[in-house]
């Protein structure tokens, strides 16, 4: 298989890969004049291209062909309290990349232990993923937000949020199954306080569960963006 570089600006009929990769692609790869890679935009752009200049600091490619992915017809959006311990969201980007989520947005409710969020090494990690995967979507990562500012900006209809709190709540695999887009409420560690779970009613946001196990955080987002592709698939 070609390696897969990463170019949001890619601009035909050649691109020239940053430093950085340039180093990569010549040094640790040994690519040389000739050698096939693949080129994609993260916007759903895959390009094959060969080496045209195989110089350390800018190695120059020549476009031979490209392919437009189209999106899914629904879409994937995770907004999850991001934990204490930072490496577990960094797996949950990576993770969830893979499998293939379009939205992920953090959110900062009553009982979460981070307050800030910086969404550069997260950015990389997803790049890194899409990469590795074979992605062509890159996913959006939405700044850490307020819960009661994030609750206005969703559809009701086809948002849902899954908390431990005791009250009849419905599988997502049977709700998800329908509808152009999904978005899914994960809260912190200690979980969504009452009256977070009560404004997301009053909105008319319906609750749901995972199953019958106590997830971590980064455990129940990534099992919801799997839940939501199986259950399509299964339509």
């Amino acid at each position: 298989m070609p390696h897969t570089f990463f170019a949001p600006d890619l601009f035909l009929p050649t691109y020239t890969l940053p430093e950085d990769e340039s180093k990569h692609a010549v040094r640790v790869l040994r690519l040389a004049p000739g050698d096939a890679v693949v080129l994609v935009n993260g916007r759903g752009g895959v390009f094959q291209a060969e080496v045209a200049v195989a110089d350390a600091k800018r190695c120059q490619l020549r476009i031979t062909g490209e392919e437009q992915v189209p999106r899914r017809p629904y879409q994937v959006h995770v907004a999850v309290a991001p934990t204490k311990n930072l490496d577990r969201m960094e797996w949950l980007v990576e993770k969830a990349t893979e499998i293939g989520v379009d939205t992920l947005t953090f959110l900062r409710c009553t009982r979460s232990e981070r307050r800030e969020l910086k969404l550069e090494r997260l950015e990389k990690i997803a790049v890194s993923a899409l990469k590795q995967s074979g992605q062509a979507w890159l996913p959006q990562l939405s700044e850490l937000t307020d819960f009661a500012r994030f609750l206005p900006t969703v559809e009701p209809a086809t948002t849902f949020i899954a908390h431990l709190d005791e009250g009849e709540r419905i599988p997502l695999a049977r709700v998800a199954a329908f509808g152009a887009s999904c978005c899914i409420l994960i809260g912190p560690e200690g979980d969504f306080t009452p009256q977070e779970i009560a404004a997301a009613f009053a909105r008319g946001i319906r609750p749901v569960t995972l199953g019958s196990s106590r997830l971590r955080t980064e455990t129940a987002a990534l099992a919801a963006v799997h839940t939501v592709h199986v259950a399509r698939e299964l339509v």
